[in-house]
């Protein structure tokens, strides 16, 4: 019985990795078109040949423990030009990541929660050790929902990290990850630094 388990397992893992592969080009496709739909976009469509990622992998999808943080007060987060924006502590998820243990924070948009389109919206900023290198200096982001939190439980995916327009172009205000959210390891998975030239 057990040998017959371990077979059905490494017989589906490949096809769950193809499907997971699959699933990731096609968000990463939507992803690209966005920025065709935007009027205020960085990018127009002969720059998205320029957009770098790192290859599909599943292991940067994790599952992290979550803490709500239902009184957290107010704070400004600094933008990287501008004025910065009013943002709660939405929660504090931990997991493991390559065998280490991550702690990152989840923050909420005090002006885009007034918004009943973004009312679930969630924010995850963070910087790691490819930034300069592979990725942008900056730091890169994690969009989440209320929605996807449930049994104390939510799901990261790394690979569906991206790029904030401050790392194609200047002018925009773009949110700089609060140092709780530095981690000290490489997350290499998601997009890469823009291969263009950043415009001014």
């Amino acid at each position: 019985m057990k040998y017959f388990l371990v077979l059905i397992l490494i017989i589906s893992l490949p096809c769950f990795s193809q499907d997971y592969k699959t699933q990731l080009a096609a968000f990463r496709n939507t992803y690209k078109a966005e920025f065709l739909k935007d009027n205020h976009s960085p990018l127009n469509k002969s720059d998205l040949k320029l957009l770098r990622f790192y290859d599909a992998d599943s292991t940067y999808r994790v599952t992290a423990k979550v803490e709500i943080l239902p009184s957290a007060p107010g704070f400004i987060m600094p933008v990287f030009s501008g004025t910065g924006r009013e943002y709660t502590r939405y929660a504090v998820l931990e997991f493991l990541l390559k065998d280490q243990p991550v702690k990152l924070t989840v923050y909420r948009s005090t002006a885009l929660s007034g918004n009943p389109q973004y009312v679930d919206y969630l924010f995850l900023p963070f910087t790691d050790k490819t930034n300069g290198e592979d990725t942008y200096t900056g730091g890169r982001y994690i969009d989440l929902s209320v929605k996807d939190f449930a049994n104390g439980m939510v799901i990261i995916d790394f690979n569906k990290a991206y790029n904030p327009y401050c790392a194609y172009s200047a002018g925009y205000s773009c949110p700089k990850p609060p140092d709780e959210n530095k981690l000290d390891i490489k997350i290499e998975a998601g997009e890469k630094k823009f291969a263009g030239k950043k415009k001014h």
